[in-house]
C-alpha cells in the first residue's frame, strides 16, 4: 500500500481525535465498515432531513442506498432527482445547500484537527461549512494526514486522479479540485465517524 491509502496508527487516531474535540468537532471510532454504518444510524435520527452528498464511502457502506429507500428518513437527493433543473434550479440550489443533515465524506483529516473537503461543482461544500444544522461524514483513517501541506499532497497525488478516471466513467468528463474547504474550527454540529478500513479516496 502507498502512503495515502494507509491506515492510521491508534495512538495517531487518538492525537487526531483529541485535535478534533479541540477544535469542536465530534468524532467517533470503530473498527470496521459494519460498525461504521451502524454508528452513522445511531447519529441520524429517525425522520430527520438529510442530504447524502456524493461519496464513494457511503456508496460502499449501503449508506446511499439505505437513506434512498428508507421511509424513516425525508431524503433531499430523492426530492432534488424529481424536480426540473431548467425551471427549479435556484430551489434546488438551496435545498441542497441548507439541509437538516448533510452527510458524506472528507479528503483529509490532519492530526491538528483541520477537515479538508475539494470539490469540483462546490455543491456539498455550502451544507459542510454552515448552511446545514448538523454533518456527518465516515472517514476511513488513512485519510489521516500530518498537516495541511500533506493534506494538499494528498488530495493532488492520490485523490484527484482517482475522482478523475471515476468522472471519466460516471460522467464521460473529468474532475478537478476546483474549490476547496478546509474546516478549522466548528461548533460541535459536526460528528465525524473515522473507520479502521480504508474507505473510499
Amino acid at each position: 500500500m502507498g502512503k495515502w491509502d494507509t491506515l492510521a496508527d491508534k495512538a495517531t487516531v487518538e492525537k487526531t481525535m483529541a485535535a478534533l474535540k479541540a477544535t469542536g468537532i465530534n468524532s467517533y471510532f470503530v473498527e470496521n465498515g459494519a460498525a461504521a454504518k451502524q454508528k452513522f444510524f445511531e447519529l441520524l435520527p429517525e425522520g430527520a432531513e438529510v442530504m447524502n452528498n456524493s461519496s464513494t464511502t457511503l456508496n460502499v457502506l449501503g449508506i446511499t442506498d439505505e437513506l434512498a429507500k428508507s421511509s424513516k428518513y425525508v431524503s433531499v437527493r430523492n426530492k432534488l432527482t424529481a424536480m426540473d433543473r431548467k425551471t427549479q434550479n435556484r430551489l434546488m440550489q438551496q435545498m441542497g445547500a441548507a439541509p437538516e443533515w448533510a452527510v458524506g465524506s472528507v479528503h483529509a483529516v490532519t492530526q491538528d484537527g483541520r477537515v479538508m473537503i475539494a470539490s469540483a461543482s462546490g455543491s456539498q461544500l455550502p451544507g459542510y461549512a454552515g448552511g446545514a444544522d448538523h454533518v456527518i461524514w465516515v472517514v476511513g483513517t488513512q485519510k489521516i494526514v500530518k498537516d495541511l501541506d500533506d493534506g494538499n499532497k494528498r488530495l493532488y497525488e492520490y485523490v484527484l486522479p482517482l475522482e478523475d478516471a471515476r468522472a471519466r466513467k460516471a460522467y464521460g468528463m473529468g474532475s478537478a479540485v476546483n474549490k476547496l474547504l478546509i474546516i478549522n474550527n466548528d461548533k460541535s454540529r459536526i460528528h465525524l465517524v473515522f473507520v479502521n478500513e480504508v474507505l473510499g479516496f
